[in-house]
């Protein structure tokens, strides 16, 4: 049992293809071991549902032992066990929530569910400090794209917006993958773009016209985007031409950041807001960090955003959220608790 006042908890991750072990000790984080399964659906060019519920059940034990090591703790130390109850991939959560229970059961441990939005809210206590509140947090993967306004990470986040097709991740993985770039295509499109390309290239800014804003200020869209880059390269091929690959990939970049930065800004504004937090795989690209700052300090917004390496699914966020239930008092979630692949972000604790 951990004698230090504030709680240790370690925190199980598996919503998509990463199976994450985190260990924290109130806004410490001692542990972070990730085991990634990335390279088994590279050449299906996307995440396959039943390749990563297999791979979590393979890399559970070994991740749990290899956090405990690092961290320099063994599972009796732990105060609390949280886990990603949802949303994400139904079979991929159900071996994570059943592993949190067993430890939960096993260790007469208080057991919390929490989701996994706002743990990627909760991670960036682990390098910034206590979240101010209210802010508003923006997160974007390759399954969300949100905008959120956080009063209290353990049970006041409200949506403001969303994507309303594909969200700004799985834009990148579409646009790379008809580039020739490897997947995941987020970190290959912001090398290239960064090292080699320009922004060239005027592609379409979704659901940023007077129109759309009236019905959908707040909201994302991406797939025309993603279909106006394909038909941009189609032309070019089919008139013989070179297709200038970082060119695309600088312009295709420039216009999800612009939309992004653009909404995430006028969110704070809006509501009176001075902190924005950014959050979630796609918040490693070093053109949508460098473009908010530059307007946001424009501003006077401040913004948050954690290291690239705390950006993408991991444990540590499952435990900075489950270290902050414990914390404030949260009661923990039952045994009986589901694995739901369709949770709200409006349920920051399940069960």
């Amino acid at each position: 049992m951990s004698t230090s006042s504030e709680p240790l908890v370690l925190g199980i991750e598996t919503s998509c293809d990463e199976t994450g072990v985190g260990i924290v000790r109130g806004h410490t984080l001692l542990a972070d071991a990730v085991a990634s399964s990335v390279d088994e659906h590279a050449r299906f060019g996307g995440v396959v549902p039943e390749v990563a519920s297999r791979a979590h059940l393979e890399a559970m034990v070994p991740t749990i032992e290899r956090a405990c090591e690092t961290a320099g703790v063994s599972l009796g130390d732990v105060d609390a066990i949280a886990v990603t109850s949802g949303p994400g991939l139904a079979g991929a959560l159900l071996v994570g929530v059943a592993s949190a229970k067993a430890l939960a059961l096993g260790l007469g441990k208080p057991l919390y569910g929490v989701n996994h939005l706002a743990s990627h809210v909760a991670v960036d206590q682990l390098e910034h400090g206590p979240l101010p509140e209210p802010c508003i947090a923006m997160l974007v993967s390759g399954g969300h794209s949100s905008l959120l306004r956080v009063e209290d990470v353990t049970s006041g986040v409200q949506p403001m917006g969303q994507t309303i097709d594909d969200a700004a991740g799985e834009a990148f993985d579409k646009v790379a993958r008809r580039l020739g770039l490897p997947f995941p295509g987020g970190p290959h499109i912001d090398r290239i773009a960064r090292e080699d390309g320009q922004v060239v290239i005027d592609f379409p800014r979704g659901l940023t016209s007077r129109r759309d804003l009236e019905r959908h200020r707040f909201d994302f869209s991406f797939s025309g985007l993603k279909t106006a880059v394909a038909r941009w390269v189609e032309a070019r091929e089919r008139s013989g031409e070179p297709v200038p690959v970082a060119d695309v990939a600088a312009s295709f970049q420039e216009a999800v950041c612009d939309v992004l930065v653009r909404k995430a800004l006028d969110a704070a504004r809006s509501e009176g807001i001075e902190d924005l937090l950014i959050g979630g795989g796609v918040a490693a690209n070093s053109r949508l960090r460098a473009l908010a700052e530059e307007r946001a300090s424009a501003l006077g917004i401040r913004v948050r955003v954690p290291r690239p390496g705390l950006c993408t699914d991991n444990g540590a966020m499952v435990a900075a959220l489950g270290a902050e239930m414990v914390a404030r008092g949260r009661t923990p979630s039952s045994l009986d608790l589901p694995a739901d692949s369709s949770l709200p972000v409006t349920e920051v604790l399940a069960g």
